[in-house]
């Protein structure tokens, strides 16, 4: 779980302006503003306008469950890391991922919403070396419906990151990473670690 001290560095920086919208439930949703062209095509993004079966889990209450991480690069073969199984981020921070230097790459998560409408769901990491925060680095993922039988998950692919070069660069860093929605919800904290050395 994160520390009192680093709860409020993995929120994500919010725009200036910005304000949150008023949480509604799906059967909300479908009455809203159904004369309103805009609202229609906000819906159809958020999966509201399909049909299908609702897969949502009665005996859980997890409103999105990170389902895994993929890192992507050319030239090897995807990693993937299986998040499926409660408890499986626990092990990541002694399994460094291995990345080689120079290299371009870009992480995708695979996921599963449930219960209800997820609002601005993103992807914050804070990344230290050595003790020392060098990077914090957010990613806006969006809005989603609950997951159907006709689309059993969602997958987002990250921007494009090239990973650092050079002799100090090379070496051992930790991450801690969350990913959170607009009601400040964090549906999986997790320290993880990764190598940057000159070859894969």
């Amino acid at each position: 779980m994160a520390s009192e001290s680093n709860e409020q560095d993995l929120l994500p920086e919010q725009t200036e302006g910005f304000k949150v919208g008023e949480k509604k439930t799906i059967d909300e949703y479908h009455k809203l503003d159904a004369d309103d062209e805009a609202m229609q095509r906000y819906k159809q993004s958020l999966g509201l306008g399909g049909t299908g079966k609702d897969l949502s889990d009665p005996n859980d209450p997890r409103h999105c469950i990170i389902l895994s991480l993929t890192m992507d690069s050319e030239g090897r073969a995807p990693v993937e890391v299986d998040l499926s199984a409660k408890g499986s981020e626990l092990t990541l921070k002694d399994k460094p991922f291995k990345i080689k230097e120079g290299a371009k790459f870009s992480m995708s998560a695979k996921f599963k919403v449930q219960h209800q409408i997820l609002s601005g769901l993103h992807y914050v990491q804070i990344v230290k070396r050595k003790g020392i925060r060098v990077s914090k680095d957010q990613e806006m993922i969006g809005s989603f419906a609950p997951n159907t039988d006709q689309n059993p998950f969602y997958t987002k692919k990250f921007a494009e990151e090239s990973a650092p070069t050079g002799m100090l660069a090379r070496g051992h860093y930790t991450a801690q990473s969350t990913f959170v929605d607009d009601d400040k919800t964090q549906h999986l904290v997790f320290d993880w670690s990764f190598d940057i050395g000159k070859d894969w």
